[in-house]
């Protein structure tokens, strides 16, 4: 039983280094005087422990997918890619917390502690192979960021920001254990593979059961993501939110959410015809109302923060329509979105922070006459903008082009029209933005002082994958068509 155990662990050592990490970093951080100096040392620590967890997880994209703890986790290609894609956005959150005045000094290092829990939590609902398993990720990953929104305790923005969060958060979560409760009535079980095997069997009224079950079971990773009508909560949370945790929470809940929702597509409803047309008709109807009311939304914005959260649930509608598809394709349309979107995202966040750190606001007139005060940060802003556009040659308009492709592919037209409708409207505000960088008059010739040569380097380092993956894209998506996930 010991060395099950120590093999159990032996595959799952990413997860275990971030346990260690947020236990050594709480002790850490409970010794700590009020000094940057040690506090930086902490989150100097955090990142250097984040990147031998990545190293890990880039070993363990060749090995073979294995079930661990008696099925309950499941170790694949698909589930490493998605933890990646989480590992370093969670570093590229830590790494701008430092520098941003949004977070107090005295709590950039508790922020790392949070990230790293909520990473965790993350970790643990990309790899669930149960329903506890799933559960006990989303509240893991959901706890943490409930404080991490409220961080800027001084202000009451921040404070409702948390509550509502919290509020809908449990809301939504006790949906969700309610529909699981009837899953496991109607099945008997809360593996995923002793589920679907019954589900052949089900006639009449208990496919009926299931069917409801799946749906209130959605809600709670619906609200994860910001799904329709999830979604209420994402730009008053975001606004409230400092803008380290905005683009954490732009990256890593939405990217460990969506991996839960291909998986349990993927395993449950390609077996049944009833729950297959069921639940893509489900999935095509919250895809097309996510991007209307997300990108609709987004026009009237005065706030950056804002804009960016409702584009966020744009893109999430977007990114669902790969799963729609119930094919490896669909999957590896949306893994390269997540990949490229995560760049995009830490980069219009990176910008927005130290702007909003100067004036004091995240509003457009920061941006005013960007390109006369730092031209290179404005053009990759702009650049950027394109990109979440869906603009040529960057990796957005690849990102999107596939998943259009596959969408059309399986004759889906109408919901095809539909996106691109939406691409068209996301175009007018992104490019509005860019317009106020570029044309607008600056007022003054102050420089951004938080556009130091370091966070530039960053910056620019960010915007590499951006400009490159439009162009010499094949290889990732070779990687992602390789991130399959183990059914068995």
């Amino acid at each position: 039983m010991i060395q099950q155990l120590f093999g159990y662990l032996s595959l799952y050592i990413p997860e275990v280094i971030c346990v260690i990490l947020m236990t050594t970093l709480l002790v850490a951080e409970s010794t700590v005087k009020d000094e940057n100096a040690s506090r930086g040392k902490i989150i100097g620590y955090a990142l250097a422990v984040l990147l031998v967890t990545l190293g890990f997880l880039f070993s363990n994209l060749g090995e073979a997918p294995e079930h661990i703890f008696h099925n309950a986790i499941t170790i694949d290609p698909f589930s490493t890619l998605i933890k990646i894609v989480m590992v370093v956005g969670t570093m590229g959150a830590i790494f701008l917390s430092y520098s941003s005045k949004d977070i107090y000094p005295n709590l950039k290092s508790e922020f790392s502690i949070m990230a790293v829990g909520v990473l965790i939590g993350g970790m643990l609902l990309a790899s669930a192979n149960n329903m506890l398993t799933l559960y006990l990720g989303i509240e893991t990953l959901s706890i943490l960021s409930y404080v991490m929104s409220s961080f800027k305790r001084d202000e009451a923005s921040s404070t409702e920001a948390g509550m509502k969060y919290a509020l809908y958060g449990g809301l939504s979560a006790g949906v969700a254990l309610y529909g699981i409760s009837h899953l496991y009535g109607a099945l008997g079980s809360i593996q995923f593979v002793e589920m679907v095997a019954k589900l052949p069997s089900l006639q009449g009224t208990s496919l009926a059961i299931v069917l409801v079950s799946f749906v209130l079971f959605f809600v709670g990773i619906g609200y994860k993501i910001s799904l329709f009508p999830f979604h209420m909560w994402t730009p008053d949370v975001y606004q409230g939110s400092p803008i380290p945790v905005t683009a954490f929470f732009a990256i890593v809940p939405k990217m460990a959410g969506l991996a839960a929702l291909i998986r349990i597509s993927m395993i449950f409803f390609s077996e049944v015809q009833v729950l297959t047309v069921s639940w893509v008709g489900l999935m095509i109807v919250i895809s097309a109302m996510t991007m209307t009311v997300g990108n609709v939304t987004a026009i009237g914005q005065n706030s950056v923060k804002r804009l960016l959260a409702f584009s966020s649930i744009g893109h999430v509608g977007l990114m669902i329509l790969g799963v729609v598809v119930l094919n490896d394709v669909g999957i590896r349309a949306i893994l390269f979105y997540g990949i490229v979107y995560m760049f995009m995202t830490l980069i219009a966040f990176y910008i927005t922070s130290h702007l909003s750190d100067m004036y004091g606001t995240d509003s457009y007139d920061v941006f005013r006459g960007l390109i006369y005060k730092h031209p290179v940060m404005a053009i990759i802003m702009a650049a950027v903008l394109f990109s979440l556009a869906g603009m040529p040659p960057f990796s957005g308009f690849i990102a999107k082009f596939n998943i259009f492709s596959v969408v059309i592919e399986k004759k889906l037209y109408g919901i095809a029209i539909v996106a691109a409708i939406n691409s068209v409207i996301s175009l007018y505000y992104y490019v509005k933005l860019a317009k106020t960088m570029i044309f607008g008059q600056a007022d003054g010739e102050v420089k951004v002082a938080g556009f130091t040569p370091m966070n530039q380097a960053v910056i620019i380092g960010l915007f590499i994958p951006v400009l490159f993956l439009g162009i010499f894209w094949e290889k990732v998506m070779v990687i992602s068509g390789n991130a399959v996930i183990y059914i068995k």
